[in-house]
């Protein structure tokens, strides 16, 4: 069993650019700067600064809504890459491929997100549907009608 997850909150180091490849996928890549949570006594905190890679909607989301500067909030996996030069030398890189993006600032903070009209954007939108009572729940009405 294999599991890739990375949950980042951090600050956008510039405006995202929307681009687009030869067949017409939407992409757009951005970096972000994450303060570590700890330093050394007397120390200033240290800041990490991540390259991110959004895909499709989300991708058009975050180009949408965010600016540098703004606080924000990706799931997604790790994914490394390999290349050599012309001069022989390997190079790696290390990429975060976002599946979902959310705004983590507070609704006064940011104009652009219209009053927090547009939702959290991720790869695959969940659907709910509110039990009934044609589903097989049954409507307990007090604790002690609890069967356990």
């Amino acid at each position: 069993m294999a599991f890739n997850k990375v949950i980042l909150v951090g600050n956008l180091t510039a405006d995202p650019e929307l681009k687009t490849t030869p067949s017409g996928v939407s992409l757009t890549t951005f970096s972000i700067a994450v303060n570590r949570r700890f330093a050394k006594s007397g120390e200033q905190a240290q800041t990490d600064f991540f390259n991110i890679t959004a895909w499709r909607q989300t991708a058009e989301f975050v180009t949408r809504f965010f600016t540098k500067g703004r606080p924000i909030l990706v799931c997604g996996s790790l994914q490394t890459r390999t290349w050599t030069d012309n001069n022989g030398t390997k190079h790696y890189a290390t990429d975060i491929i976002a599946d979902e993006v959310s705004f983590v600032d507070r609704k006064s903070d940011n104009p652009n997100a219209g009053g927090y009209n547009a939702p959290a954007q991720n790869a695959q939108q969940p659907t709910y549907s509110t039990p009934t009572a044609d589903s097989g729940f049954e409507d307990l009405s007090a604790d002690d009608e609890l069967p356990f």
